[in-house]
């Protein structure tokens, strides 16, 4: 058996087998287009795209994103574009006082912008929210904080009394626009002048009241 073997052995030997066997290369992996793979994609493309909105709308946008642009003196220009003539020849004006400010306010058909002195509000009272929301009071009362812009030119004492006096030049204003609105208003306190002030300093004393401390000896 062993000699058998080793005959076949050498007889295959002698046998030059062509060589046809090549390296297969790795098999693609191709996924059906309808597959999660391919579908997720698809989901996040679309949700990526902004959805096409109406001509009228598109440039309503476009308008309201230049004007968050605005700024310095492009602000300035706007704001005397939407005043020709100047505060005085406005229709619906009024003036709010509090302590030494005093604004005069000017109210326009808007969407609830607020500008003071050419500036944007919310630069010009340092983005306080309680400053901020004083120049809003009296529309949120009535339901017209996306009704109206709001252009103030205001002097005097500190951005605290300032707001005040805004506050108090809308709701004037709004009175003005419709006499139903003094109702609400009034029963909200906003037409009331706060006439406090700042006591005058004395001669001799270090405040208004405050004195220096008596020594005896």
């Amino acid at each position: 058996m062993a000699l058998s073997v080793s005959s076949l052995a050498a007889a295959l030997s002698h046998l030059s087998l062509p060589s046809t066997s090549k390296p297969h290369p790795a098999p693609l992996l191709r996924l059906h287009p309808t597959s999660r793979r391919f579908a997720l994609r698809a989901s996040a493309a679309e949700a990526a795209e902004p959805a096409e909105l109406p001509a009228d709308e598109v440039v309503a946008v476009e308008e309201e994103e230049a004007e968050d642009q605005l700024s310095g003196v492009a602000l300035r220009k706007y704001v005397k574009q939407r005043l020709p003539g100047g505060f005085a020849a406005q229709r619906i004006t009024a003036t709010g006082r509090r302590k030494t400010a005093i604004a005069r306010v000017v109210l326009q058909e808007g969407t609830g912008k607020v500008f003071i002195n050419f500036r944007d509000a919310k630069e010009y009272l340092q983005a306080n929210p309680m400053w901020m929301e004083y120049c809003k009071v009296p529309l949120v009362t009535l339901g017209f904080e996306n009704n109206y812009d709001v252009f103030v030119k205001v002097h005097g004492g500190g951005l605290s009394g300032q707001a005040q006096a805004i506050c108090l030049g809308v709701a004037r204003a709004l009175v003005k626009i419709s006499t139903a609105n003094k109702v609400p208003l009034r029963s909200e306190g906003l037409l009331t002048r706060d006439t406090r002030i700042v006591e005058r300093k004395k001669a001799g004393l270090k405040k208004a009241r405050k004195r220096p401390q008596f020594s005896k000896r």
